[in-house]
């Protein structure tokens, strides 16, 4: 658990790292099952490759729903603990994903805060990001900046369309989230983030189990948010029969075509890419 101080930081700065969360044993039984996820002999294969090269796969969709090992560490009893302690007994999961970051190729993420792709009533949502692998600068180590949810949202839009990115960051205040592998990093959902290109020849493979209190619901439906719903399940505490509405105005999503990842619309790929074909590899379209 988690201390008074911990949680005053996380309320301040946005994020709280807890080094070394998980076990060794955790951290291999984690990397074991990424090995089963991506087995060739697998009929489902719900995954990214990377454009740079396309043996090398960049994100793992819904990890949950693929092997019990990532279901068992996001329903984690230590996990849910903090999580309560930062957002409330009442936790719904979200969604979950997995960022590979492969040697030498791993893509860069731009700014960006994650309460964009899928604005809430509140904010009261977080992202746990459990390492496997040490994340260093070499590697492609996440950046936040502290403090900068208190900002609230920015526009994440470029020519009037929405674009996943920030393009205004003053990078001075950056802080290098460099971990040993089992340590988690717990993200508030409006905390600016991104991470450069991996440039060592050592992966980063990091699993986001996302969470939200029962009381914060969705308010933009659109393809790339609409998905996650059917898999919401309650984790702890109990369902909200209320929303809790937090005043101000948010910019909605509104790309200028569907997308499939933060990584397409970012880099603009979502223009030209066939979404018939996305659907068939099973993207989150």
């Amino acid at each position: 658990m988690i201390s008074a101080q911990d949680v005053l930081f996380y309320q301040n700065k946005g994020y709280l790292v807890v080094p070394r969360f998980f076990s060794d044993d955790e951290v291999a039984r984690g990397l074991q099952a990424i090995a089963e996820v991506l087995d060739p002999s697998r009929a489902e294969r719900a995954y990214e490759m990377e454009p740079r090269d396309p043996q090398t796969v960049r994100r793992i969709w819904s990890p949950t729903q693929k092997h019990a090992t990532f279901s068992d560490l996001a329903s984690h009893p230590g996990l849910l603990d903090v999580i309560e302690a930062l957002i409330g007994p009442n936790i719904l999961f979200h969604y979950s994903k997995l960022n590979m970051k492969g040697p030498k190729v791993g893509s860069v993420v731009e700014w960006h805060q994650d309460f964009s792709y899928y604005p809430h009533t509140n904010s009261d949502l977080l992202t746990a990001l459990i390492f496997f692998d040490a994340a260093t600068e070499e590697n492609g180590c996440l950046r936040v900046i502290p403090g900068s949810h208190r900002r609230g949202l920015c526009s994440h839009e470029v020519d009037g369309y929405f674009r996943g990115k920030v393009s205004e960051v003053d990078e001075s205040q950056a802080v290098s989230i460099e971990v040993p592998p089992g340590s988690v990093l717990f993200l508030h959902c409006l905390t600016l983030h991104a991470s450069a290109r991996n440039g060592s020849s050592l992966p980063r493979r990091t699993f986001l189990p996302a969470y939200r209190a029962a009381d914060a619901f969705p308010i933009y439906f659109g393809p790339h948010a609409a998905h996650n719903e059917p898999g919401i399940r309650l984790l702890r505490g109990q369902r909200s029969r209320s929303a809790r509405v937090e005043a101000g105005l948010h910019l909605l999503p509104l790309a200028e075509r569907e997308f499939g990842s933060i990584y397409e619309v970012q880099e603009g790929s979502h223009l030209t890419k066939d979404l018939t074909a996305m659907k068939t590899a099973g993207y989150a379209v």
